[in-house]
């Protein structure tokens, strides 16, 4: 790279892909620095999203009590009557934590990070405006990375007041818990906070276009959150569209009408709207750059992470699906390494995702329909963990793990979980799925007794006897 540019590579971005992006620049000695508009590092997957999610997950799951149920009944709970300044204190001190931790990493690897708005002058010019002294300059560099994430999609139709009617940015601000709620969009996040919320005792009604919930799911894994959502009493409302939704005054309470386009009406403390992600890039000034985004504001890119300007890559959330934060942070590591001809690899065919519903969910490799579509020749081993010792133990006996394998050749060709541990149990699959083994690796191996691991022997026992069968 010349000296003629400021920076070898500029990051616009410090979430998940742009801090991966940064440090692996700055790994091979580039001058780095990193454009962020907050006034903490982290973006929205530290700041207002995954973070403080699933450590209010984790918070709402302790003082429940859920986990404890299935000993000690329904009714019990490690605290009566849980507010939201319960569930806040441990998201607040879990998200100061990470911003430090994040800001040491690009501070010890020496990425500059520069608390400023960025927009495009040209294709290799950032103009960027000073969040802290209100002072404008512009910046070269060799390499941009767009790496500015999303924000909540907003309908102009919807009355939006962040307290009766609010987006999942919104949750952290909340003063008190809604004694009913709508939740309106059922994609992972809307799934997310209506199992939450219900789980808290709070009844929650959910709304979705679609007549499945999560579509990019193993449908066997997604009939199965539908039904524990239904146990844990959320009314749900699929193949229904909102026309409307009004703020009304009913004793001296504000309260939310919901309209459905098929006539009915739902009313409710508040409502949740969860309609999707739009990029962050209508104040990027993409057309300097000669970018246009999609009409979400998603930039299109190939499998370097390179946008139609080839020295301009976009990682993370900006690019669409899968839009997890663990992807995130491979595409940023990955575009960084293509800029400076480092030769990197990745198998995108195998990220896991994560669902972190009540139960959580998690995958890796393609489901029962994708494969049928495919005309691969597969067979199914199921796992339940009420069968195994340490889901009798840890009071989980909703559990299942699928494992599904070519049925001529015997090799994995995915993993499905739902259940306690789900997002961590996945890699075990995943490990095997890498080196392309065989559902007999699982026969042959020994597992810790009593984990939940034993799920993966079980599973594959109970798929080869169906072979035979």
């Amino acid at each position: 790279m010349t000296a003629a540019y400021d920076y070898d590579m500029l990051v616009l971005g410090s979430g998940p892909a742009g801090q991966r992006a940064a440090i692996q620049a700055a790994k091979l000695d580039k001058r780095v620095a990193v454009v962020e508009k907050k006034a903490v590092v982290g973006g929205v997957c530290i700041n207002t999203g995954t973070i403080p999610s699933k450590t209010l997950r984790e918070a709402v799951l302790y003082l429940s009590g859920f986990r404890e149920r299935s000993f000690y009944g329904a009714s019990y709970s490690v605290k009566q009557n849980i507010t939201m300044e319960d569930l806040l204190l441990r998201a607040d001190q879990v998200i100061r934590h990470e911003v430090d931790v994040t800001r040491h990493q690009l501070l010890r690897n020496r990425v500059e990070v520069i608390p400023a708005t960025g927009c495009f002058v040209d294709p290799h010019t950032v103009r960027l405006d000073s969040v802290d002294t209100h002072t404008t300059r512009t910046v070269t560099a060799g390499n941009i990375i767009i790496a500015v994430g999303t924000e909540s999609t907003l309908d102009a139709h919807i009355p939006f007041d962040g307290k009766s009617v609010f987006i999942s940015d919104d949750i952290l601000k909340l003063d008190k818990l809604p004694r009913t709620l709508v939740v309106a969009g059922a994609g992972v996040i809307g799934c997310e906070y209506a199992s939450m919320f219900s789980t808290l005792g709070v009844r929650v009604t959910l709304i979705d276009k679609r007549n499945r919930l999560l579509p990019f799911v193993d449908e066997e894994i997604a009939d199965a959150l539908t039904y524990h959502l239904r146990e844990n009493r959320v009314t749900m409302r699929l193949g229904e569209e909102v026309s409307g939704v009004e703020i009304f005054e009913d004793d001296n309470a504000h309260k939310v009408r919901i309209h459905l386009a098929s006539g009915k009406q739902i009313v409710a403390d508040k409502a949740l709207y969860s309609i999707g992600r739009t990029g962050n890039t209508s104040r990027l000034g993409l057309d300097a750059a000669g970018l246009t985004p999609d009409d979400r504001g998603r930039l299109a890119v190939n499998e370097h992470y390179q946008t139609a300007v080839g020295h301009i890559y976009a990682v993370g959330d900006v690019i669409g699906f899968p839009s997890l934060a663990s992807t995130s942070m491979e595409q940023g590591r990955i575009a960084a390494s293509h800029a400076f001809m480092l030769d990197a690899k990745s198998v995108p065919e195998l990220f896991p995702y994560g669902i972190y519903t009540i139960p959580e969910i998690s995958m890796v490799g393609r489901n029962e329909e994708e494969l049928t579509k495919l005309g691969v020749p597969y067979e199914v081993g199921r796992a339940s963990y009420k069968e195994i010792a340490r889901g009798q133990i840890i009071g989980d006996c909703t559990g299942l793990l699928k494992l599904i394998f070519n049925s001529q050749d015997r090799k994995l060709l995915a993993v499905h979980i739902i259940g306690e541990g789900a997002s961590e149990l996945v890699h075990i699959g995943q490990a095997v799925l890498a080196f392309g083994g065989k559902i007999d690796y699982f026969i042959e191996t020994v597992f810790n007794y009593p984990t939940l691991a034993e799920c993966y022997k079980t599973a594959a026992f109970d798929g080869i006897n169906r072979l035979s069968l």
